[in-house]
């Protein structure tokens, strides 16, 4: 049996719950026991989001992983995120600083050894200004979460496989990785997942399973689809997820339309015939 059929996970926040049981409902729908766990709302809503793991250990659910978010993200167009996502701007950094400090916490209470967020657009070259700021701001992170043994990872997207490469050799921190998502690639234009995915293999620690089309009008979004209808070639994908010995959770993010418990069973259904065909 294909070994990734065992690594599947759900993102926790596609499913938009309101509450530990609307999560653990849609998992059951779902039929998956794995969660990569949204943790914003352990530090917003701690008074719902405690109970958690001990209603998780009652349907046998495990959080393998989690994510945070950062202030201000602005996603109405490629240029608004560029300018507002991550740490990059400095109006939202010591409010992003106060609230991954009681993450990396809450992270550890949950077990987690993988969390990830997006770190912002990174400066191709030494040379740009916010090269240094923005290093340090992700070193300043990624610390934080060192000292309570997690990796952290940041997320493909808004910059190449051979910008993120440049800026981790030169970040050279060890608890350091990627999440790699393959629909981010085509979502904001920046080449071949599979390319990329081999540009920076070492590093990938944790994928997303989300599927997209390039758009046809450059400068904007790309669209995201339900996975296995979209442009990611995902056999190839898997070889060589394969080829490099992926550590990590395949987990599905649908972030686009309405009816994401579904798309995301059917998602599932076809990564599932996919693997078990390799």
């Amino acid at each position: 049996m294909n070994p990734f059929l065992q690594k599947l996970a759900v993102c926790g926040w596609s499913l938009q719950p309101t509450s530990p049981a609307d999560l653990v409902r849609d998992l059951q729908i779902i039929s998956l026991k794995h969660v990569q766990i949204d943790l914003d709302p352990f530090r917003e809503n701690p008074a719902v989001w405690d109970a958690a793991p001990a209603l998780f250990a009652q349907h046998g659910i495990t959080a393998v992983s989690g994510m945070f978010r950062t202030v201000g993200e602005d996603y109405s167009s490629l240029e608004a995120i560029r300018r507002t996502g991550g740490v990059v701007p400095d109006a939202t950094w010591d409010q992003n600083w106060s609230n991954a400090q009681i993450t990396a916490r809450n992270a550890a209470k949950l077990g987690l050894k993988f969390v990830m967020f997006h770190a912002g657009f990174l400066p191709h070259e030494p040379s740009d200004p916010n090269f240094a700021k923005l290093m340090d701001r992700v070193r300043r992170i990624a610390r934080l979460f060192a000292a309570q043994g997690i990796t952290l990872g940041c997320e493909t997207g808004q910059e190449s496989a051979a910008a993120l490469k440049a800026f981790l050799e030169h970040l050279n921190e060890p608890n350091v990785a990627i999440n790699f998502d393959p629909a981010n690639m085509l979502l904001y234009g920046n080449g071949d997942p599979i390319a990329a995915l081999r540009v920076v293999g070492k590093w990938v620690k944790s994928v997303h399973v989300k599927d997209a089309a390039v758009t046809k009008v450059p400068g904007t979004w790309g669209s995201e689809l339900t996975v296995g209808t979209g442009e990611v070639d995902w056999k190839a994908f898997f070889a060589t997820l394969a080829e490099l010995k992926f550590p990590g959770w395949l987990c599905f993010e649908r972030e686009a339309d309405n009816q994401r418990v579904a798309d995301i069973k059917a998602g599932v259904q076809f990564v599932r015939r996919v693997l078990e065909a390799q």
